[in-house]
Parts: structure tokens; C-alpha cells; sequence
């Protein structure tokens, strides 16, 4: 594609200062027609800072802004979108309660004659909107009623059906499969050759390559240069991001079973769990100082097993066991005092207090743990932040910050330093890594191996099946919210996971037909 088209966006210079955080220092980027320009560094480097001043979510402290040669000051979304710059965030920023079609159409409804809202029209253009995303669903349900990647394709097509001359998507695939990828991918192949300029900012590094045309790095708030895609490759890229090496991830299975020495015996076991219209029946596993990942596509039923874990959805049939005795996980209270400790996929939603500081959010767990009459003294609570401050290497000017100024990255590591700091036998983490930059990750995949290395058993979830295989000693395959397959040890290999998953077929037993261990004949 020839990126030599006129000029489309262009930031001149532009500042912005947090309490504390220098998030952007005379940043210059430029978008032309019928470009697809990646913006990338790690959490926190100004990525989503600069698209939000762009996008009149945020106000620059000082620069310019251009679009099609004339200079605008957005302070609002709504302008940006009246002048042509429409966003999907990383955060489906949508009202659950109202229909797909009205959420499509908010703040832009066509009306009839006399001025009343036309809702067959409506119901047309949301139809035809969700159509060029080759999907098709009720558009006048409740978007409450669709999973959080059906809400993402509805955030796109909104975005889309707005006829923008520039598209902004800050993260569009963390919660969408492979096919609902490569159609999102089709439709923005096609507004590029209509002319869009479009601004992609994904962690995905095989996504960035895939579909760009130029990268910008941004590190700590400063601009590391503009670099068109035949001119970087991945290592290039990875180590202007960090602005060092990275060090490589060199776990092998080998060296995972040296250190496994004897952990057989087994921490937690599930017989028989699951809750009826969310999950049926099955059997987990937990042995002592393993990993066991939970491997399968979107909706497969990994968060589902995770949850009927911890006790946040309570089970309607089945056994709990820890260690040979029977118990029971009815609340989250319960799996705490079993030692258990849960991230869940959604940290802004349902892991962190966005509103409390880095301090209140790390000693929660702890101080719920030891109950309202045994505070934790001020004196003990900054000694515990400031301790896995500097053990995860969390980026944050002190404990005492909003914890939800921080990156995403950061806010993962903080949520993590809640859980070490309550000591637990066995850490549940749903998705770890989503929507954080690649250094972040292989500092936090590092750390699920030394805890198992230390004795601590994990459950690892994540989309990333290399992930799965990097860390697991064991690993679950689901499929239609069945376990459809079980790898251990060396048998753990990507073409094993993906044919499971692909070749399973559907059974009237459910479980029991589907989870035969795959032997080592198995290719």
C-alpha cells in the first residue's frame, strides 16, 4: 500500500503532566489517507494518552493539533466525532442496559418527519452495521445480554458506521477469537483502501506486523522514532520499546520437569463441579508446585472453572477436595481461607478499586483476610506496598497514588502484589498478560514460574496458547465449556493443544467421551 497520500493528522509538540508522571514530552505523529500506522511501547510509555488528547477524551498541556491541513482543539469525543475521529477503546465504553441497535446509533438516532426517533430505521443501519463485520445477531437485545467480545465488535461497528475520514483502535482484539480477528482485520483493510487513516495499538506484536503499514515507538512518554514496516523487525521493535534487551525466555520443558522434583501429590481437586446454564460437570486437577493451564478459545469455559474455583459462582453439583478431604468452595471467603488466591480476567472491574491508592489496593486481601478488628497499622501497610512496589518493579511515583492512574501493566502487578502479600498455596490467574506490553509480560510470566518453583501451585488461563506452553506443566483443553483433552510434560505442544481443540467432537457425555488423556501416539 503507498502511504505517500496527503497528510491526514498531524501532532506537533504535544505535552501532557500528570501529578507526579510525565506522560507525553513533545510528541510529533503523523497519519496520512489510506494509512494504517501501529502506535507501540509498553504500559505507560503515552500510547493511549496520545490518541485520547487526539480523540478530545483528554486536554494537551501544550502543542498543536491538525487534521486535513486546519487546526482543531476537541474537547470533547463528541467533537472529535463531529470533525471526523471516531475511537473504540480497550474498555467497551457502551451502555449495557440499552439494545445493540440503540448503542450503535447513541447520540446520532435517525428520526422520522415530525422528529421522533425511527426505530425500524435504526434497527436497519444496526442490522447492516454488525453485517459488515460479517455478524449477525438481535440487535434490539440488551448488549448486558452479549459476552464482552460481542460488545467489542459492537464498539467497532459504531465506530465504523460513522463514516470518520480517521479510525482509532486502542486494543479492538483482546477479547475476540481468531475468526472475529481476521474479520475485523478484512473491514479495516477495506476503510484503508476507501482512504481512512486508521491508528492500531495492539500488544500483539504477529497483529502489528500483520496489518501495518508504519510503526511509532513511544518509551516513557518520549517519541523513539517512526519506522516503516519493511525497515524493523519484531527484536528491533521489542528493544526500542524497552530501550535494553530482553532478556530471552529461555524455560524450557526440560528445565521445568529438573525443577519439578516431588511435586505429585495433589493441593485441590474438583469431581464432578459445575452449575447448571453456566458449565457441566468436570474434573480438575491442582498438584502441588505445578502449573496447570486452562487452554481453549474465548467462551470455552476456562473463566467459568476458575470461578466455580474461588466461589464466586457457587457450584451446583460436584465435590470439592483439598488435598484427600472433602470441603467446600461456596465464596470467595472460603477458597481464601484455603489458601487460594484469584486475579480475574477483568482487573478494572472486578480485581482493583480504581478510585483507592496503590497502598489500599495491595493490603485489601490481607487485611480481609485477617479480619475488621486486626487492622493493619499505617506504618505495616507502606512497609508491605513499598516492598512489592520493589519487587514487581511496579511503575508508580509512591504507594500513595490513585491506582488507577497507573498502566495497565502496573495495575496487573499490583493486583498480583495483593495475592503475595496474603502468602497463598495456589494462585488462580485469568489472563495475566491481556493488554500489557511485552516486558510487563515476561516479568510476570517469570514470576508464575518462580512460584511454582518455590512450591506454590498455579492455574493459568490465557488466549495466548505460546503462553500456556511456555509456563504449564500440565494443561486442560477445552471446548463448548467441556474439557475435551488433558497434555502433560513434554506432550504440551502447540500443534497438540490446537488439534484438540479443532478434532473434538461434540458428546452426549460430555466430559467423561472427551477427557481421555491424549497419549504421546497422538501427532
Amino acid at each position: 500500500m503507498d502511504k505517500k497520500g496527503n497528510v491526514l493528522v498531524e501532532m506537533k509538540d504535544i505535552c501532557k503532566q500528570y501529578p507526579g508522571v510525565t506522560a507525553l514530552s513533545n510528541v510529533s505523529f503523523t497519519l496520512r489517507e489510506g494509512e494504517i500506522h501501529s502506535l507501540c511501547g509498553e504500559n505507560g510509555a503515552g500510547k493511549s494518552t496520545l490518541i485520547k488528547i487526539l480523540t478530545g477524551y483528554e486536554h494537551k498541556d501544550s502543542g498543536r493539533i491538525f487534521l486535513k491541513g486546519k487546526e482543531i482543539a476537541a474537547e470533547t469525543t463528541l467533537e472529535a466525532q463531529r470533525v471526523g475521529i471516531s475511537t473504540v477503546y480497550q474498555e467497551v465504553n457502551l451502555c449495557p442496559n440499552l439494545s445493540v441497535a440503540e448503542n450503535i446509533f447513541i447520540g446520532r438516532q435517525p428520526t422520522d418527519r415530525f422528529g421522533q426517533i425511527s426505530w425500524n430505521r435504526m434497527r436497519r443501519g444496526a442490522v447492516k452495521a454488525m453485517a459488515r463485520l460479517n455478524m449477525e445477531l438481535d440487535v434490539e437485545a440488551h448488549l448486558e445480554e452479549y459476552s464482552v467480545a460481542v460488545q467489542q465488535m459492537v464498539a467497532i461497528a459504531r465506530a465504523v458506521d460513522m463514516e470518520a475520514s480517521v479510525l482509532v483502535l486502542d486494543e479492538p482484539t483482546s477479547s475476540l477469537d481468531a475468526n472475529e480477528v481476521a474479520n475485523l482485520f478484512e473491514v479495516i483493510r477495506r476503510l484503508q483502501r476507501q482512504g481512512m487513516g486508521i491508528i492500531f495499538i495492539s500488544h500483539f506484536f504477529e497483529q502489528v506486523f500483520q496489518l501495518s503499514d508504519t510503526i511509532t515507538v513511544l518509551r516513557n512518554g518520549h517519541k523513539i522514532g517512526t519506522y516503516d514496516i519493511q525497515e524493523i523487525d519484531r527484536r528491533s521493535l521489542v528493544e526500542k520499546m524497552l530501550g535494553r534487551e530482553l532478556a530471552a525466555f529461555t524455560e524450557t520443558a526440560e528445565e521445568k520437569q529438573c525443577k519439578k522434583e516431588d511435586k505429585t501429590s495433589v493441593y485441590f481437586r474438583m469431581e464432578g463441579v459445575g452449575k447448571k446454564g453456566m458449565i457441566p460437570p468436570l474434573d480438575v486437577t491442582v498438584e502441588k508446585g505445578t502449573i496447570v493451564g486452562l487452554a481453549g478459545l474465548l467462551g470455552s469455559g476456562r473463566t467459568e472453572t476458575a470461578r466455580l474455583l474461588f466461589g464466586v459462582d457457587k457450584a451446583d453439583s460436584g465435590t470439592f477436595y483439598l488435598g484427600t478431604k472433602k470441603t467446600r468452595n461456596a465464596s470467595p471467603q472460603d477458597a481464601i481461607r484455603h489458601g487460594m488466591a484469584f486475579c480475574p480476567e477483568n482487573r478494572k472491574t472486578e480485581g482493583l478499586v480504581l478510585e483507592m491508592t496503590v497502598r489500599d489496593n495491595i493490603i485489601l486481601a490481607l487485611q480481609g483476610k485477617k479480619g475488621m478488628f486486626h487492622l493493619i497499622s499505617k506504618r505495616r501497610q507502606r512497609e508491605l506496598a513499598d516492598e512489592y512496589i520493589n519487587k514487581l518493579r511496579i511503575a508508580t511515583p509512591g504507594s500513595s497514588q490513585l491506582v488507577g492512574n497507573l498502566s495497565g501493566g502496573n495495575q496487573q502487578k499490583v493486583l498480583l502484589a495483593r495475592w503475595l502479600a496474603t502468602n497463598p498455596d495456589l494462585f488462580i490467574l485469568d489472563e495475566p498478560t491481556r493488554g500489557i506490553d511485552v516486558g510487563a509480560k515476561a516479568e510476570i510470566l517469570n514470576l508464575v514460574l518462580k512460584l511454582a518453583k518455590d512450591g506454590k501451585s498455579v492455574m493459568f488461563i490465557s488466549s495466548e496458547i505460546s503462553e500456556v506452553i511456555r509456563c504449564s506443566d500440565k494443561v486442560y483443553i477445552y471446548k463448548d465449556r467441556h474439557i475435551v483433552g488433558e497434555l502433560e510434560g513434554e506432550q504440551v505442544t502447540e500443534e497438540r493443544i490446537l488439534n484438540c481443540i479443532a478434532e473434538s467432537a461434540e458428546s452426549s457425555e460430555g466430559q467423561k467421551a472427551g477427557k481421555e488423556k491424549i497419549d504421546g501416539a497422538k501427532t
